[in-house]
């Protein structure tokens, strides 16, 4: 074999998603190089898996009140929202999309803060110095550029820590995607890619973006090593980002990671979802549900009861009812705070601007 053809072959993904519990919660045959993860992190993903869930589908109601601007829903990748925070240690980065607000959960971030984006008040509702969570991404693919910089930059203050970004099938057509994935290759930088394919980018579907047998596969022509794993498969999507954290942070360089998933609900709440897929197909993954798998499966171990599941969901009933308290009440607005943190002193068309509001606000008033 010649030196080129190894090189090549360490760079490969596995030629059919990596997957340890088939649809019906069953194992199968464990893939060769991978662990299955311990049974207490499973039951903690458990248990984050039914509270993301919960909160995900209080969060698409309160969008329905009125109490939320859009939602962009999660139902059916919290085996990948879940095991990507889970696969990373509290001192590592994580640069998330608009659709990640389960994994910022998981993460133990404030739930009113994370939801502060989609409420339409401040950018960013949390501090990410302090929680290492980087502002939710609404432009396609422009995080995964600041997740190598910021991989780099933590190599370089001697930090050992890994930096992961998320990003859907969408997000890997747009020129930032690549140039990460080249600077993050040059630079040997700690990143992790973690693609969530979650078969379309709003209405077009993963066909009409990619002629590639497989997202994973775009890691090769940067030289950057790859997987692809049954996104579905909890237990399997630990197993694979946790193998490719554990390079990043041992010196190996950035890892790409194609996690194959499906969104159950429309893009956000002003989606007609019906427009471009077909009932049979949502219907078909519904039976590859991620939640449901893992229960079977860790039921089939022993390793879960009826009043663990229980307790699981009366611990997840009583977090959204403090979401949906908190959230039914209404924000205290300064509208002087548009003009906040723009620039370190003001410019004179800034202090304009803030005069003629004020004079405005005054009018008003009286």
């Amino acid at each position: 074999m010649s030196t080129r053809t190894q090189v090549v072959d360490g760079l490969l993904p596995s030629p059919e998603p990596v997957r340890f519990v088939a649809e019906n919660g069953t194992e199968v045959e464990p893939p060769a190089g991978y662990a299955v993860p311990e049974d207490e992190r499973l039951l903690e993903a458990y248990r984050q898996m039914v509270v993301g869930r919960r909160f995900d589908r209080q969060a698409t109601a309160l969008t329905k009140q009125g109490r939320l601007a859009v939602y962009p829903s999660s139902r059916g990748q919290e085996a990948c929202q879940v095991a990507g925070v889970l696969a990373l240690r509290a001192g590592d980065w994580l640069f998330p999309t608009y659709r990640d607000s389960v994994a910022l959960v998981a993460r133990g971030l404030d739930p009113v803060e994370v939801l502060t984006l989609l409420r339409g008040g401040w950018h960013c509702g949390y501090d990410p110095a302090a929680t290492r969570v980087a502002p939710q991404c609404t432009p396609l693919a422009t995080q995964t550029i600041h997740a190598v910089g910021m991989a780099e930059a933590l190599r370089r203050k001697g930090e050992d820590a890994v930096v992961m970004a998320f990003i859907g099938d969408g997000g890997t057509s747009e020129g930032d995607f690549h140039e990460a994935l080249n600077y993050a290759a040059v630079l040997h930088a700690p990143v992790v890619f973690f693609v969530q394919n979650n078969k379309y980018a709003i209405s077009v579907p993963l066909a009409k973006q990619s002629a590639a047998p497989a997202l994973a596969y775009k890691g090769i022509g940067y030289g950057i090593p790859s997987e692809q794993v049954d996104g579905n498969d909890l237990v399997a999507v630990l197993a694979v980002l946790s193998a490719a954290v554990r390079n990043a942070r041992t010196g190996g360089g950035p890892f790409l990671v194609e996690a194959h998933t499906y969104r159950m609900d429309p893009h956000t709440n002003a989606d007609d979802a019906s427009r471009y897929r077909e009932s049979e197909e949502v219907e078909q993954w519904e039976s590859a549900d991620p939640l449901a798998r893992l229960e079977t499966y860790l039921r089939g171990r022993g390793l879960l009861d009826a009043e663990a599941v229980e307790s699981a969901h009366k611990v997840a009933e009583e977090f959204a009812a403090r979401v949906r308290e908190r959230m039914n009440a209404d924000p205290a607005a300064d509208p002087f705070e548009l003009f906040d943190h723009v620039f370190a002193e003001p410019t004179p068309q800034l202090r304009e601007q803030r005069a003629l509001l004020a004079a405005e606000l005054t009018a008003t008033e009286d």
